[in-house]
């Protein structure tokens, strides 16, 4: 019983992040012109002491492996919101570091984030596949 249990729970938890994960990443490409996980990289710098990150120590914060951070963060440098850095203790260890354009482009769509977020749960609280998980995680 506890197996069927716990895949029904997982089911709505699995619907429950498509739907919210479809909305904020519409919203934040649509207003900011960044994706969803480029966003949740700058609030991971962001909130980094000294603004820097090992590159695995963001993929496993944002929940990427080590091709797809690299691939990512290539994109933020290129958009000039990230800067990479080698450790100066270990040549092999490589930070990316958060520039002033990329804290302000942090800080303009955080408002947006928590806004459709919000909204989205909010949304989600009426559909009585995912309702009841909402109300519970919200509790």
């Amino acid at each position: 019983m506890t197996g069927t249990t716990d895949g029904a729970i997982w089911d709505q938890v699995v619907t429950l992040h498509g739907r919210v994960e479809s909305e904020l990443a519409k919203t934040i490409q649509r207003r900011h012109g960044i994706g969803l996980s480029e966003y949740r990289a700058l609030c991971r710098l962001a909130s980094a002491e000294g603004g820097e990150l090992r590159m695995q120590e963001l993929a496993d914060l944002i929940g990427l492996n080590q091709s797809s951070v690299s691939r990512l963060v290539a994109r933020l440098e290129s958009s000039g919101l990230t800067r990479r850095a080698h450790c100066p203790n270990d040549r092999r260890g490589v930070y990316t570091m958060i520039t002033e354009e990329g804290r302000a482009v942090q800080e303009k769509a955080a408002p947006t984030y928590h806004e459709t977020l919000r909204d989205a749960l909010d949304s989600a609280t009426g559909d009585q596949r995912v309702g009841p998980l909402v109300t519970a995680l919200r509790a």
